[in-house]
This record gives C-alpha cells, structure tokens and sequence, in this order.
C-alpha cells in the first residue's frame, strides 16, 4: 500500500478533482548505469492520494468517482495542474481525465 506524503494531507480535492503524485523515472537502467536526466521522461502512471466528493449532475445527484485512494492510474501525457506542498510535486486533475486504472 502507498504511504501518503505528510504535505498531501493538507489539500482536500474539491467536485470531481483527484490528487496524483506521479511515479517517478526509473534513474538505473536494469544494469545498473546511472541514467541522465535528459533521457528520463515523465511516465504517465501516478498513484492517487486524495478523491473529491464527485460531481452532482443537472438534477443535483452526486455522481460517483472512477477512482479512490491508493489506486494507481494511467495519466495523460498533457493536463493537470501541478501543485507542490513542502517539497512534494502532486497533480490534480479531473476525474474524467484520467484514462485508466492499473491493476496488479
């Protein structure tokens, strides 16, 4: 299970927003050569830290979210908006954006 960064606590999503810490970039190879950061990229996989409550539709029903805490996601390339609390760089992003969650 995923520990929860201590400045992730702090920030509540709000609607249908969901809390991302992306996973970072491998820095070895499988060999063991040191990577430079020019060759990483950023990967588009990420583990959700916080859920909003949801959306509510035109009637005012809340709708459910796809996604809960602790779940790791597919990410898009592009989107979100970053946000860093002490030193921890989270994303948020909508609950729609979110393309996928990865089962183990």
């Amino acid at each position: 299970m995923f520990a929860w960064p201590k400045a992730a606590r702090r920030l509540i999503p709000l609607l249908d927003r969901v809390l991302v810490k992306r996973i970072e970039a491998p820095t070895k190879s499988i060999g063991g050569i040191l990577l430079p950061e020019s060759t990483q990229s950023k990967l588009n996989e990420g583990v959700v830290i916080a859920v909003g409550p949801g959306r509510r539709d035109k009637d005012g029903n809340l709708l459910p979210m796809g996604v809960s805490a602790n779940d790791k996601v597919l990410l898009p390339q592009y989107g979100g908006n970053e946000v860093k609390i002490e030193d921890e760089d989270l994303v948020l992003f909508r609950d729609e954006d979110i393309l996928g969650v990865l089962k183990d």
